[in-house]
């Protein structure tokens, strides 16, 4: 059974707003971008993918943004006075509270951002080169754990 609420409303609405900025950077690279698309080449899109991975992590995962996501969610206070933190019921808090807590949808947006900027301008290299790093680093660090607890039990 198929249950209609307002939420496909809100998801529909951040849907065509996604659309509208791609197109809008699509039109403004289409004149001002600083490096083709067609002339990106193996070590670009290497870079592009390895930042947009950092920049999901950063804002979906690390404890550092947090405080941002906690944005999108409502607080209760229990009698003990603890404060817990629930997704809204309904509405565009619930929409940006789902895709913050999503790896793959907020992926669509943040490596979007990072090919825009990384096209754009040469200014957005140094940024984007520092998360593609950063990413690295990461998955450097889980292989080494991976290893480490795979040596362990044998």
């Amino acid at each position: 059974m198929i249950r209609i609420t307002d939420q496909y409303f809100w998801n529909f609405v951040f849907g065509l707003f996604f659309i509208a900025l791609v197109s809008m950077g699509v039109i403004i690279l289409d004149s001002e971008a600083h490096l083709a698309y067609t002339n990106l080449d193996f070590f670009d899109i290497a870079v592009i993918s390895l930042a947009s991975f950092r920049l999901v992590r950063l804002f979906v995962f690390d404890t550092m943004t947090k405080f941002f996501r906690e944005q999108f969610y409502d607080a209760k206070v229990t009698k003990a006075g603890k404060v817990t933190l629930y997704k809204p019921a309904r509405g565009p808090r619930r929409t940006m509270a789902d895709l913050m807590g999503c790896s793959w949808c907020f992926g669509l947006w943040a490596s979007a951002l990072v090919i825009f900027f990384y096209l754009l301008t040469p200014m957005a290299y140094f940024p984007i080169l520092i998360l593609a790093i950063s990413a690295l680093a990461n998955l450097g660090q889980d292989l080494s754990q991976i290893a480490s607890g795979k040596a362990d039990q044998t």
